[in-house]
């Protein structure tokens, strides 16, 4: 990229990053010094000088900017510096090879001048038609000294853009009050959420980008410190390496969240690959770039800077990945390809997503935000099908999929307390001096999982560290079997190891309701357990509590219970039992969310973790079943039934059961007659309900016929002596053209699909259901698709738009767009669409709300 009618002027805070580095000795025979440890250092750009270099990389453009032509000859206590120690650290983390470059192993912290303030730097050959002004604000002294800004900042009647790299985010510096006088228009801030959170702004991390956004939205709407930033025409919060969030108003406040899909913040650097600083600057030459290029096109600069994004954030995971180089004193810094694409590139802007941030006025419909559902074009049920038939990466190749070793997951809530236990897992085994051990909850029914997910999560963090122990509390006896159990936990301690260690049906009975809790209260407060007299330290260990009798957190504090005097006597069995003190000393708790639905309103995505665990099923157990191109082979009447049954009796233990029930060992594809009898099948589902879905699409298929000739007989009857009627439609079905027989057919067929797009399911039914009534939003929705694939349906065959109706031309003037169709032919479409729930429901199909939706998105 060559840019050179495009002025852009680089000013700011100054600062030079002095590193240093020990090798082993050069010499075994040289002299003393030679013989011993080496240190070695070097001078580098920092702040304002490193983001001129990295504009400069990124643009193409001549840059006016402070210039120090030789960092080794300057004057160092004139100006700051920040000191760190650097050595080799491995590229990548995940990938096996040997390659290394510098990256900085701990920063020692900064040194200035002894007396006064840090030199700073006049620009160099200024001009005040600058195009673009970019300003490294790094609260060291340069806000408030008008001397060294821009002159394009200063000059009457200049309007360059401005992008503006705040650090210290309030307004009551010189710079910004002259930035929100004249420039504010123009103006894009951009700020580091670390840099928001240290002036006490509360924005979750690190938990899942939905919450994240609608965290900072909150803030930005509500929180006093942040009012001057909400009233910016563009403001730009990057998260780490793997996301930002663009604010904008206009007028009208928006705001929208780029994000890499398989990332959360802070989740694509180890610390095994060292630190590196300067990542907000590389950000904002990102947008320098796309503002640049963007101008020789004239974008509009919305446009430019949420490509900009994009381009920050690939360039800032390239600019990590690169560090100081392999050879710190011979390779250049920053390295000159981080904003070339190459072809063998481990990351690209599309990889980087984008969406609205939707925040509810409603606090109770907060959670039911789902990226999965708005960045996706299909409902949750299309989502799932895919994700068995093509694997999870194909199906959700642009959604926030959280990892642990082999746990996966999309749902929003599971990520969310996943990560928090990740979280407290680090932090405790960071901790040198751990004086009791952590403890956690796991709740969740029978099969779902509650074991797993907690140990593939501990895997991820210390696989060679931590060791497993399981203990069910159902099966001890006595105190004593207790006392025993703490003592393996000792062993392993002792061993160098740290235990996990699951209590398993903690919450079931001894001696009275819940009366094991009582025995964990010393052990997880204190860290100590007794024996007759002595006192024994049990050491540093994660306690993993697994409930056996309740599902959720809330059900074992009995927040369930709705009747108020039953409430209260749980209550006093609770407390005498010692619960709120087992409360007290646990520091986490996850709910496990298995393939059932746990509440109607609000698990919207049973459907998409039931397809995740098949898919984990098949590849696992019968991977034969899946083709070379990663397609399973399964009926689809099976895998409707698999993932729209409503209740697993054993949850997961349910689903596997049927996979290893049926005959699938010599199999090409699992076929619905692989599966078990009906009466094994009674084992884990309803099997009635189950043969209704396996069979739903032979049972449709069959009824096209009778269901085509009931819409048109029904047709008939409500438009006898209709003149606007064509008059084909009016005759007897078999005094019908074959032609429109399967026109009638074909809108049959649409049908499921048409009520798909209202947020309902077609189901088979034994009885005769209730007639449903269609809202009239809703009847719009299916009045368009119906026109619309009509429409498609028509033109499929030859037929074209005409003046007149021609069979032999095969020309007809309602092939047109909804919006432009005659009145009175739209309201034949509406007459068809409405007697659809009639017609099904004769038929013994109801037409069914879909299970995974919140409240607030099923009312059309």
């Amino acid at each position: 990229m060559q840019c050179n009618n495009f002025k852009i002027v680089v000013s700011g805070d100054i600062c030079i990053n002095s590193l240093y580095w020990i090798t082993d000795p050069q010499k075994n025979n040289g002299l003393n010094w030679q013989n011993n440890l080496n240190m070695h250092s070097i001078l580098l750009p920092g702040e304002a000088l490193l983001l001129t270099k990295l504009v400069t990389l990124a643009t193409g453009s001549f840059v006016l900017s402070p210039e120090i032509q030789d960092l080794e000859s300057v004057v160092l206590k004139e100006y700051i510096r920040a000191v760190a120690e650097v050595e080799p650290f491995p590229v990548f983390a995940t990938k096996k090879n040997n390659d290394k470059v510098y990256r900085v192993k701990r920063f020692l912290g900064f040194a200035g001048p002894s007396v006064g303030q840090s030199k700073l730097l006049p620009i160099k050959n200024d001009d005040a038609n600058a195009d673009m002004v970019i300003i490294d604000d790094e609260n060291n002294g340069y806000h408030s000294n008008e001397k060294f800004w821009p002159l394009a900042l200063k000059t009457p009647q200049k309007e360059p853009i401005v992008l503006y790299k705040m650090s210290n985010p309030i307004n009551s510096t010189i710079l910004w009050k002259q930035l929100e006088k004249y420039h504010i228009d123009k103006t894009i801030v951009v700020i580091n959420s670390d840099d928001l959170r240290s002036k006490g702004v509360n924005i979750s991390k690190s938990l899942s980008w939905e919450r994240t956004a609608q965290d900072f939205v909150w803030q930005i709407n509500n929180s006093p410190n942040l009012a001057f930033l909400a009233q910016c025409r563009h403001l730009i919060v990057l998260f780490g390496l793997e996301g930002a969030i663009y604010h904008r108003n206009d007028g009208v406040a928006e705001s929208r969240l780029y994000f890499l899909p398989y990332e959360f913040e802070g989740g694509s650097v180890a610390d095994s690959q060292g630190k590196m600083s300067g990542f907000t600057s590389c950000f904002v030459a990102g947008i320098a770039r796309s503002i640049v290029l963007g101008h020789e096109s004239n974008e509009e600069i919305v446009t430019s800077i949420g490509e900009g994004i994009r381009e920050g954030i690939v360039a800032t995971q390239k600019y990590f990945i690169a560090g100081f180089g392999k050879k710190i004193e011979e390779d250049p810094f920053p390295h000159p390809e981080i904003f070339i694409e190459g072809e063998n590139d481990f990351i690209y802007k599309e990889h980087v997503q984008d969406v609205a941030i939707r925040l509810s006025d409603n606090t109770t419909c907060q959670s039911c935000w789902y990226i999965l559902k708005d960045k996706s074009s299909t409902n949750l049920a299309e989502i799932a099908y895919s994700i068995v038939k093509n694997g999870v990466q194909h199906a959700l190749k642009f959604i926030p999929i959280a990892q642990f070793g082999n746990l996966q997951t999309v749902d929003r809530g599971e990520i969310e307390s996943y990560r928090s236990i990740k979280n407290l897992m680090w932090e405790y085994i960071s901790t040198t001096n751990a004086p009791r051990p952590l403890c956690i909850a796991v709740f969740g029914t029978p099969g779902s999982g509650k074991s797993f997910g907690v140990t593939e999560i501990a895997a991820s963090i210390a696989p060679t560290l931590i060791k497993k122990l399981n203990f069910n509390l159902s099966q001890l006896r006595t105190p004593l079997d207790l006392i025993n159990a703490f003592h393996k936990v000792r062993d392993f301690c002792l061993e160098g190891k740290l235990p996990l260690v699951f209590f398993d049906e903690f919450d079931s009975a001894f001696e009275e309701k819940l009366g094991w809790l009582k025995y964990f209260l010393a052990p997880m407060q204190d860290g100590v357990f007794r024996e007759g007299d002595s006192l024994h330290s049990i050491g540093k260990a994660i306690f993993v509590f697994a409930g056996g009798t309740s599902s959720t957190l809330k059900e074992f504090c009995g927040e369930d219970i709705e009747d108020e005097q039953e409430y209260k006597q749980f209550l006093l069995g609770f407390k005498g039992a010692k619960g709120p003190d087992f409360l007290s000393r646990l520091r986490g708790y996850v709910n496990i969310l298995g393939p059932n639905q746990t509440n109607q309103h609000s698990d919207q995505l049973f459907i998409v973790r039931r397809a995740m665990l098949l898919r984990a099923l098949l590849e696992r157990k019968v991977p034969h079943l899946i083709n070379d191109r990663g397609e399973a082979q399964i009926d689809n009447g099976v895998l409707r039934a698999l993932l729209k049954i409503p209740r697993y009796k054993h949850e997961s233990r349910s689903m596997e059961a049927i996979l290893e029930m049926s005959l699938l060992t010599n199999a090409k594809k699992w076929e619905q007659s692989y599966l078990p009898s009906k009466e094994q099948m009674k084992l884990h589902v309803d099997e009635e309900e189950f043969l209704r879905h396996l069979m739903h699409d032979t049972f449709f298929s069959e009824k096209i016929e009778s269901l085509s000739i009931a819409i048109h007989e029904k047709y008939r009857e409500l438009n006898e002596g209709n003149l606007n009627v064509d008059s084909d439609f009016l005759k007897k079905w078999e005094e019908l053209d074959e032609d429109l027989k399967e026109s009638a057919r074909s809108q049959a067929r649409r049908i499921p699909n048409a009520l798909l797009t209202i947020n309902y399911d077609v189901v088979s039914v034994k009885e005769t259901p209730p007639i449903l009534e269609f809202t009239e939003k809703e009847l719009d929705m299916l009045a368009i698709y119906e026109h619309t694939s009509w429409c498609r349906y028509q033109k499929n065959i030859g037929w074209k738009k005409g003046d007149v109706k021609d069979k032999m031309q095969k020309t007809n003037p309602t092939l047109v767009n909804w919006r432009i169709l005659p009145k009175e032919k739209k309201n034949m479409v509406y007459q068809m669409v409405t007697i659809w729930p009639e017609i099904l429901a004769n038929a013994n199909f109801k037409i069914e709300r879909l299970k995974f939706l919140c409240d607030c998105e099923t009312k059309i």
